[in-house]
């Protein structure tokens, strides 16, 4: 009788390796030459109980997808069922240090073994034994299909393992992101009252200066102004004016605003803003008339309004310096 091609035999010990085209012919139903009934009845048998193997796993790793353990505890169970003489078949499988046997196990010297690989690395093996002596097959005592359906176990062991820590590494990454935006969120709102306290802080002292200004020292620099010869009363009014400048906003944003700005420039711009003509600035300052005017050019520089038609008294008094 003609019968295709198989792999060739090895001695007993030696792992069995498939062709590509090898592999082909094993899950051949039965093989497209054979005529003996019987022998094509047991082939058909244990190809499903080879086929069952596969999809059980498949089923397995769908009902325990977030334990490995769950599954391989119960992958260890109906592992012998998968193999030529079940009643005569234990299984073991070592998993990252972990074992996992089937009943009745025994070590014998009747074995056949695949490795388990998980991100290409080595981390255990799938182990069959027979607990007597069968009759000789492909490999020892074990068929040829068994061996690839070997190597399919450990393989998929492998894939559902890579899958399962990828998915709890996503998980676990997941986590750590959700915990570090949830940091984040409380010290920004944190952060946020901490401000929000600052400006309440800041505008409260505005407040206690502008009290103390005009019920405290205004008093006194208005009496005082009125037993002062004209000459020294404008530098109280000076005074006056610019205590009144202290209390608000206007220097503080001006020399933020114009950085370029120089302590004189923005005194100038003061006494400028409180009225004060180009003579009674270079009076007050000690400086000459043209002393000022140089400043007063170059204040309507850094304010960018040196070709405009606009009054720079106007200009600084108003709100469109702060615009520019």
């Amino acid at each position: 009788m003609e019968t295709s091609p198989t792999p060739p035999q090895r001695a007993y010990g030696q792992r069995l390796s498939f062709s590509p085209q090898d592999l082909a012919l094993l899950w051949r139903i039965p093989f497209s030459r054979e005529i003996d009934p019987g022998k094509v009845e047991s082939a058909l048998r244990e190809r499903i109980k080879e086929l069952n193997c596969l999809y059980g796993i498949s089923q397995l790793a769908e009902r325990n997808i977030n334990s490995l353990d769950n599954l391989l505890q119960e992958l260890i169970s109906y592992l012998p069922y998968s193999w030529q003489f079940p009643e005569l078949t234990c299984a073991r499988i070592i998993f990252k240090g972990k074992t996992y046997t089937s009943e009745k196990f025994n070590v014998t010297e009747w074995r056949q073994s695949s490795q388990i690989y998980v991100y290409h690395e080595a981390v255990g093996e799938v182990d069959i034994f027979y607990l007597e002596e069968c009759p000789p097959a492909d490999e020892g005592p074990f068929l040829k299909e068994e061996r690839a359906l070997l190597d399919a176990v450990a393989e998929q062991i492998g894939t559902i393992a890579t899958r399962m820590l990828a998915e709890l590494e996503l998980q676990e990454t997941n986590r750590q992101l959700t915990l570090e935006r949830k940091a984040l969120q409380e010290s920004n709102t944190a952060l946020r009252t901490v401000l929000s306290r600052i400006e309440e802080e800041k505008q409260e002292i505005h407040r206690d200066i502008q009290t103390n200004i005009q019920k405290i020292l205004s008093p006194i620099l208005h009496a005082l102004n009125t037993q002062l010869t004209p000459a020294q009363q404008k530098y109280v009014e000076m005074l006056q004016t610019n205590l009144e400048e202290i209390a608000s906003p206007f220097i503080n944003r001006l020399s933020q605003s114009y950085q370029s700005m120089t302590p004189t420039e923005i005194a100038i711009c003061n006494m400028i803003r409180a009225g004060m003509r180009t003579k009674e600035i270079a009076e007050t300052r000690g400086v000459s008339e043209a002393t000022v005017n140089r400043h007063r050019e170059k204040i309507r520089r850094k304010l960018k309004i040196t070709n405009e038609n606009v009054n720079l008294a106007t200009f600084l008094q108003s709100n469109m310096w702060d615009a520019k």
